[in-house]
């Protein structure tokens, strides 16, 4: 490890990427609001809804994950070497400690959650703990913390929920359409009908936009991460290699297991279930030439 403090910098071009898709879901969230308003639900009824939904996933967001992963936050006795790993990199940071957790899964892999710093815990996989040397190990958990101290794990948590919200309006409108179908003669039956269809159709795509924006903001803040975990420890080439090391035993593990894990692809250090061509549009984490390409740079730019 490097042994001058490089801290964990503020990445600007993520911290407006965030402003800009905050801003973009916020005007979203207004508009789904007022789908559900013209709909004839209850102001009251919608903002509560909408507040619930926010303030669960934002607040419960660490415990959602730890336990969709299995995961348990562990002490320094029962897992010396990763505390260890986490305190030299919390010193070389100059940042509070997280609390540390294992996920008693065989996929390896490691994530970041938590609404803020101090309520932050890192985890890792049994899997990536037992393929990984210490100094890969190390890449991978400096990249955690370097979503823990740009606060990116609260924003895509909060962004989630726009699509959920959209998603919920889309089904009560395809209900609503589905029951009326029959029951309602005349003209203002008719009128309803195509009201609900062209609803759900305004949900579907605030859907869509929704998510294309936090994938997008997914992919940039993976990099980011990347490029300050590499700082971090001085050694670009270590996560490299932890990144094609992982990718390489991914393969290896069932479909099955890594479909149960799926769902946490956005949170990962690197996706369960990759995808390539016009899918990579759709993917939570930029290419795996991507990523080797801006470490490459990293290496070339830290040894002058």
């Amino acid at each position: 490890m490097a042994t001058q403090n490089h801290h964990i910098e503020t990445d600007r071009g993520l911290s407006s990427r965030m402003f800009m898709t905050g801003l973009a879901l916020v005007l979203l969230y207004a508009l789904v609001v007022g789908i559900l308003i013209s709909l004839g639900v209850s102001v009251v009824l919608v903002v509560v809804l909408a507040f619930a939904l926010i303030f669960s996933q934002y607040w419960f967001s660490d415990k959602i994950a730890m336990f969709s992963m299995r995961a348990k936050v562990v002490t320094p006795e029962e897992e010396p070497k990763l505390h260890a790993i986490i305190d030299r990199l919390c010193a070389l940071a100059e940042m509070p400690k997280p609390r540390v957790g294992v996920a008693e899964t065989d996929v390896p892999n490691a994530f970041a959650t938590g609404r803020s710093p101090k309520s932050a815990v890192v985890v890792a996989t049994r899997g990536i703990m037992r393929r990984l040397s210490d100094e890969e190990l190390e890449a991978v958990l400096a990249h955690e913390l370097s979503h823990v101290a740009h606060k990116d794990v609260a924003v895509m948590t909060i962004a989630s929920g726009v699509g959920m919200l959209a998603g919920l309006v889309a089904r009560m409108a395809l209900w609503g359409s589905m029951l009326s179908g029959g029951g309602r003669g005349g003209r203002n039956g008719q009128n309803l009908v195509i009201i609900e269809l062209v609803t759900m159709l305004v949900s579907v795509v605030i859907y869509f936009i929704s998510f294309l924006l936090t994938m997008s903001l997914s992919r940039y803040r993976e990099l980011a991460a990347d490029r300050s975990g590499a700082i971090l420890i001085g050694k670009p080439s270590a996560l490299a290699s932890a990144l094609v090391r992982i990718n390489g035993e991914m393969g290896k593990i069932p479909q099955t297991d890594l479909r149960k894990v799926e769902g946490m692809n956005a949170f990962f250090f690197t996706p369960a279930l990759a995808q390539g061509g016009v899918g990579a549009l759709f993917s939570t984490h930029p290419t795996l030439e991507k990523r080797l390409d801006q470490l490459a740079k990293l290496e070339k730019q830290l040894n002058g």
